[in-house]
């Protein structure tokens, strides 16, 4: 995918000298512990690496960092690009966030919808096991009878093809509340006694996800300048009879894992493996990106998010999602909880982005510097 860097100054970031980056510094440091310790992320495309990002990292320490010296910080150690994709005048934004919902360990009269753990016979497909004729976007299979084929997709598998195996990790009280969900990767489960319990994503169906909100715009259900995540629970509530079709044209299908809440003011482990900063953490483009890189994201149209200021904030690249599809297209965690929900629920604009390229490492992307 192409696309064109173009070096700026920072006094060029709408909204630089009000932000406060302080909680990056935070995940930044959260990432060196990773990359030291467990692993290093795999390099994007556009080829910052993890040396690249070290010294910034290193240099992170211990301190406290309130937002002049954050600021300062990150223009020492990095210079900002803004990116030009091909084809658009700016990037997208969009926003998730991790539902918090009443469960059961297990199933009764009112909590009767699953979440399910990995299957042991669904397995990993990369160039070295596909099989021939299998869709090439597929990244996950069944192993059956000595070869893999397509897993079952949403509706078989809520028609009960995994019923009676022991993988359900709890159930909720509403298939609907199960499927969005599954739309942003994790929940915190909360037991009858209190105790609150975690689950993220673990693997996928493999097929691919398509959106029902495009679904109902397209078919005229709900108005494109309207569409949210409460318009769309809406349209749901008042259409009981038409919940399960609308729900199975998304034929992915999620599993889960479960993890302790360490930190109530953190979100879930996400594909960084660390956990997400609520509001300064970006799912972006991993094939174009690399995990740890800042990038600082500005919409004038975004309002919401800074009562009423338009969105300008530094972020830092900790996730990944399959519809997150380009160099300028970000994904912003805006936290737990149904609070959280409200506000991501209906972020979908358009938004400049600028990515912080380690100075060491800036000269790389010289002026003209073109990708793809």
């Amino acid at each position: 995918m192409a696309f064109d860097l173009e070096p700026v100054a920072f006094s060029d970031l709408p909204g630089w000298q009000e932000d406060d980056p302080a909680l990056v510094i935070a995940a930044l440091r959260r990432c060196h512990r990773h990359v030291t310790m467990v692993k290093p992320y795999r390099t994007g495309s556009l080829g910052i690496t993890v040396g690249d990002l070290l010294p910034a990292f290193e240099a992170a320490g211990a301190h406290r960092f309130d937002a002049g010296r954050a600021r300062a910080f990150f223009e020492e150690h990095f210079a900002p690009f803004r990116i030009r994709p091909d084809g658009r005048q700016t990037g997208y934004v969009t926003a998730f966030y991790e539902p918090e919902l009443e469960v059961r360990a297990a199933a009764d009269d009112d909590f009767r919808f699953p979440f399910y753990r990995r299957p042991p016979e669904l397995v990993d497909i990369d160039e070295n096991n596909r099989p021939e004729g299998i869709d090439p976007y597929f990244a996950f299979g069944r192993q059956c009878d000595g070869s893999i084929e397509e897993y079952p997709d949403r509706r078989e598998i809520e028609e009960g093809f995994l019923a009676g195996r022991g993988l359900e990790i709890a159930f909720a009280r509403s298939k609907v509340d199960v499927f969005f969900a599954h739309v942003q990767g994790a929940a915190r489960l909360i037991y009858p006694d209190g105790t609150r319990r975690r689950i993220t994503y673990a693997a996928k169906t493999g097929h691919r996800f398509s959106a029902i909100g495009k679904l109902l715009v397209e078919r005229g259900e709900i108005d494109a300048a309207t569409v949210s995540m409460a318009s769309i629970r809406g349209w749901l509530a008042a259409h009981r009879g038409r919940v399960d079709e609308v729900l199975w044209h998304n034929r992915s299908f999620i599993f889960f894992r479960e993890a302790p809440v360490e930190d109530e003011e953190l979100g879930p482990v996400a594909a960084a493996k660390v956990p997400l900063e609520p509001g300064r953490s970006l799912a972006v483009d991993r094939l174009i990106h690399t995990f740890g890189v800042p990038f600082y994201v500005a919409s004038e149209s975004l309002t919401h998010l800074d009562a009423g200021r338009p969105f300008g904030r530094l972020m830092l690249a900790l996730d990944t999602g399959s519809a997150i599809i380009g160099p300028a297209r970000g994904d912003i965690f805006t936290g737990s909880g149904e609070a959280a929900g409200d506000l991501a629920g209906s972020v979908r604009n358009d938004a400049d982005f600028f990515i912080f390229i380690p100075r060491a490492a800036a000269a790389r992307y010289r002026p003209g510097y073109r990708h793809g």
